[in-house]
Order: structure tokens, then sequence, then C-alpha cells
């Protein structure tokens, strides 16, 4: 192979991977300035009436971050840590059109819903719950082993007070955590596994380091519903 072909060949890799940064920085931005159906975030306010056009704002926001860090995993499984989140998801499947042209601009792929008796690995729950924690802290610059405070997707459910919903902890030492849904007694954000629920995955079974011990490795973690 000649000098000039190696480095055509360069090239050729450098102008891929620009060209994907590129593309992936349209569809990030495609996701956080989409706008929701009225009649889709009314269906999901009919359900938890007590959620003031406030709260659904933050809802809409924390739905935004889950499909953000989907397009982020790249493939990879990411779990839903937020049963309103998983709420407005579900509603928004059923705009099947509206799903699938906001999946192939925002994502570059379908985003399926797949339950965790499903996945293709016992662990693939536990590995998804911690790349959903790890990425929702990058979006918010938190250290994922060292956090201040819960990522918005982590702490919404607490905050609104969502029936069925998940509750995290920053600091479990020492502390009995008390659970607004979870058969294990709540979750301490930073030892987040999951063996129960659902997971989201974007189509690829991979890993991206999901099984390593930055989140911990409890069995006692959050998970909602999620893709596949």
């Amino acid at each position: 192979m000649t000098t000039q072909t190696i480095l055509f060949i360069i090239a050729l890799m450098l102008l891929a991977y620009f060209w994907n940064k590129e593309r992936q920085k349209r569809q990030l931005r495609f996701i956080e300035n989409y706008k929701f159906s009225p009649v889709l975030i009314r269906r999901v306010k009919e359900q938890h009436d007590y959620l003031s056009d406030a709260d659904m704002k933050k809802v809409v926001k924390a739905t935004r971050d889950y499909f953000y860090i989907c397009n982020q995993a790249q493939g990879r499984m990411v779990a839903m840590p937020s049963e309103i989140v998983d709420v407005f998801w579900h509603e928004f499947l059923l705009f099947t059109r509206e799903y699938q042209d906001f999946c192939k601009k925002g994502i570059g792929r379908f985003l399926h819903h797949t339950p965790t008796e499903v996945m293709k690995s016992p662990t693939s729950a536990q590995e998804g719950i911690k790349r959903a924690w790890r990425l929702a802290c990058a979006k918010e610059g938190i250290n994922p082993k060292h956090p201040t405070k819960l990522p918005l997707l982590f702490a919404i459910d607490k905050s609104l007070d969502i029936k069925g919903g998940f509750s995290y902890q920053l600091n479990c030492n020492g502390s009995p955590m008390a659970s607004s849904g979870s058969s294990c007694g709540g979750y301490c954000a930073t030892d987040i596994g999951c063996t129960s629920g659902c997971g989201g995955d974007s189509g690829s079974s991979s890993g991206d380091g999901g099984g390593d011990t930055s989140c911990g490795g409890s069995s006692c973690g959050g998970g909602g519903c999620g893709g596949s």
C-alpha cells in the first residue's frame, strides 16, 4: 500500500468522523427544539391531573433529556429512570407518524420499547440504568461518582410526587430510603443497578463500559420502562 493510498484512507476516516459529529449535533438540536403536540401533553396531564402546567413543562424537559441521552448512547441500551417520563413516552408512541419522524431526525433510528423480560442478557437492565445515570450526569455537568445534585431524569418523580414513581437519594449512608414505588425501599443514586422494570434499547446490545463500577452494582436500583 502506497503512502498516497494510506493518506487517502486517513482523509476518508477523518471526513466520516467529522460528518458523524455534525450529524449528531443536528440531531441533538432537533431534540432540544422539538415541539411536542399539545394533545399529547394534555393526555399525560389527564392521567396525572394534580400536575400543574409548570409541572408539565418539567416533564417535557425530562422527556427531551431521555431522548437526548438515547442519542448519546449511540445504539447502546438506556434504561428509563422516571415513571412520569415513561408515561409521556408511552403516549408519544401512539402518535405513530410523529414518533417515527422524531426518531429518524432526532436519534437516527427507531427507538423501540423493550421490557426487561426480553432483553438479550440478564445484566442488560443493570447496565442500562448505570448508563442512563452516567449520560444524564454528563448532560448536566454532574460528577457521577460524587454528585452534588440529581439529574432531572432521576429527580423528577420525587420532585412532582408522582404516584408509583422512582425515588433516588444522593447520600444513602446510614439513612433509610423511603421509596415512592419501589419494592427495594428506595434507590441510592450512586449505587444504581436494576433487576426489574424495563429498559431503553435503541438497537444494540453492545456496551460502553456499562458493567463497570462507576455507578455501583447494587441489585436495588431504579429503572422504569424504556425502548428497544
